[in-house]
């Protein structure tokens, strides 16, 4: 028992070296990014870190006083860093409390370096590096504050994919930032937010579904590596081969992205004859598990 309670602990160990790695990681990049790309074009990334710059804009430029990020940008997570405690989980909402506070640390102290002043370079590139550092925040299982803790939680409930919703979300920033500082600034910004979304969504696949159909002799096997991957049921349909007369069966599962590429290789040991066909989910109505390491 206490070797199985040490590999336990050691396994615990590394998640977590993994979670505050990616976040101390994200943090920085994140405070650079801001610092070469986000400045120098002016934009508004979006999220609290958008709604922080466009704070600090507003109060440079009509009451000419320079607010540090870091009072802003913490001050405005405390609700969001609440519904992290509340709702999703200490770890989780402690090391995204990391990001936020030593992005904002690091944005106030690292001195600005613009690499270009182009706007659409800047809003491409920008956009496509912020999107990196909250896919790399997700996959660590942690995040950069504010709207992730939103679309995380709504994500973990309901199952969906919602940030084309928090895209549509940061339009309202966006809307108030072209008409205090200039409609070009605003639109430029989209494209970064609109190039990060993606971004997220090409690199973060938790909650794409895929359904599997497995022909196969041995379901059972097949099942329990299924069940024993990705802890979800299945559904085996018995039958017969139509070419060879063989009796058969046929294994219907529902997995995440992630779990389908791994499960075809663990079916292909348990069964090299076994055919499988994956088709992409789009929405799925009834009990789905979700893995979480909160």
């Amino acid at each position: 028992m206490s070797s199985i309670s040490s590999a336990f602990k050691d396994m615990d160990a590394k998640v977590e070296m993994k979670r505050y790695g990616c976040a101390v990681i994200a943090a920085v990049i994140f405070a650079v990014n801001i610092k070469t790309f986000v400045r120098a074009g002016g934009l508004y990334p979006g999220g609290f870190n958008g709604l922080t710059l466009l704070i600090q804009g507003i109060f440079r430029e009509f009451a000419g006083m320079e607010i540090p990020y870091t009072l802003i940008n913490v001050a405005l997570n405390a609700i969001p860093v609440l519904i992290g405690l509340k709702y999703i989980g200490i770890k989780f909402t402690l090391s995204s409390c990391v990001v936020i506070v030593l992005s904002s640390i690091l944005t106030d102290l690292i001195p600005s370096q613009p690499i270009t002043y182009d706007p659409l370079l800047i809003s491409i590139f920008g956009g496509l590096i912020n999107g990196f550092v909250v896919s790399l925040c997700l996959i660590g299982n942690t995040s950069s504050g504010g709207t992730d803790f939103i679309a995380i939680y709504f994500s973990e409930k309901n199952g969906q994919d919602i940030w084309n919703y928090i895209l549509c979300g940061n339009a309202v920033i966006l809307v108030a930032a072209g008409l205090l500082f200039g409609w070009d600034k605003a639109l430029y910004s989209i494209i970064f937010q609109f190039t990060s979304t993606q971004m997220v969504q090409m690199l973060h696949q938790r909650y794409k579904k895929h359904t599997l159909f497995i022909i196969t002799r041995h379901p059972d096997e097949v099942y329990e590596e299924i069940s024993k991957l990705s802890h979800h049921s299945a559904t085996r349909l018995d039958g017969t081969g139509c070419y060879s007369g063989d009796n058969t069966a046929m294994i219907y599962s529902v997995v995440s992205r992630e779990e389908a590429k791994l499960l075809v290789k663990k079916v292909a040991e348990v069964d090299p004859q076994a055919f499988v066909n994956i088709i992409k989910t789009d929405f799925i109505n009834g009990r789905f598990y979700y893995k979480t390491d909160y």
